[in-house]
């Protein structure tokens, strides 16, 4: 029975939260969080907005205001265009294969003896820095190089060509980039199928499911939000692909209108490009033209991919 005593210290207690939902009790933990957020990301993301609509060259350059006309330029540029419909199709593209790779890999592997080893050596080339990957592919693809001496030692010459001129080495690029980085999705994807009861696929052997069947009914709805996480990961990826794109290109200097991504496209806004002359503030906007489109994409990414749990019974 409790004391009086104890029962006027309980009546005496209060809510640890106030009016807006807060924890009292986790506010000294979050400041410190809040704080580095708002001085290494809020300030430096306001500053670019703010420099968006300028005109400035960098540190020494005065800064003089433009309004959008960064904006407007954007989409009179040539090479922007062009690396902005590269980007497009890397999303999309790139998605198919690397999740066209995934699927096929769930299929094939499960239950196949050794599946675990054969997906942690698919995983080897996540490891592995894209300029490395860049640079290996670049010495295996060049004219006289591997590729083209393995085409010829098949007798099939009118194959060979010069894969990374710019006509093609986008295309190139593309497959290098779901090679490198399938082994990542498949490994996020995987936890989750991982978490799949092996009864359930017992049961649709023995009802004459193929495999294929399986995996549409039974491996996409119970892995389904570890799926989503892949996609949304992949499409904040693809927004920002840069280092491959470089290391493939980095011998032959600035890399082809051919070959660029809009993240490219602003590297070589800050860096000055093939004139050397930095342009700061153009490179600003592309880089609030990118954050504004890949936050728009992943929200609806999200709403579509949002569906009800499905829980075993």
């Amino acid at each position: 029975m409790a004391t009086p005593l104890l029962l006027r210290r309980r009546a005496d207690r209060r809510p640890s939260t106030d009016a807006t939902g807060v924890d009292r009790l986790a506010l000294p933990f979050l400041v410190p969080a809040l704080a580095m957020m708002t001085i290494t990301l809020v300030i430096p993301s306001v500053f670019t907005a703010v420099i968006s609509l300028t005109s400035w060259s960098g540190p020494g350059d005065d800064v003089a205001w433009v309004g959008l006309r960064n904006y407007i330029g954007l989409w009179s540029s040539d090479a922007f265009r062009s690396s902005f419909v590269n980007t497009a199709v890397l999303l999309i593209v790139g998605g198919v294969l690397v999740f066209a790779v995934v699927f096929a890999s769930l299929i094939a592997l499960r239950g196949m003896r050794g599946g675990a080893f054969i997906r942690s050596v698919v995983f080897v080339p996540v490891i592995i820095s894209p300029i490395a990957i860049g640079v290996a592919f670049g010495f295996l693809l060049n004219p006289n190089g591997g590729f083209n001496q393995i085409l010829e030692a098949l007798s099939l010459d009118a194959l060979r060509r010069a894969w990374l001129s710019p006509d093609v080495v986008f295309q190139v690029i593309i497959v290098g980039l779901v090679w490198s980085v399938s082994g990542y999705y498949l490994a996020i994807v995987a936890t989750g199928v991982d978490q799949i009861p092996a009864h359930l696929y017992e049961e649709a052997e023995l009802a004459g499911a193929t495999r294929t069947q399986q995996f549409r009914m039974i491996t996409v709805p119970l892995s389904w939000d570890s799926l989503s996480v892949a996609i949304v990961l992949w499409i904040i990826s693809s927004m920002k692909t840069f280092e491959i794109v470089i290391a493939f290109v980095g011998s032959q200097g600035v890399p082809p209108i051919q070959a660029r991504t809009a993240s490219v496209q602003q590297y070589l806004a800050t860096t000055g490009g093939p004139d050397g002359s930095p342009q700061l503030a153009y490179a600003s906007a592309i880089g609030v033209v990118l954050f504004l489109l890949t936050s728009v994409l992943v929200m609806l990414v999200r709403r579509l991919l949002k569906r009800d749990k499905v829980e075993l019974s």
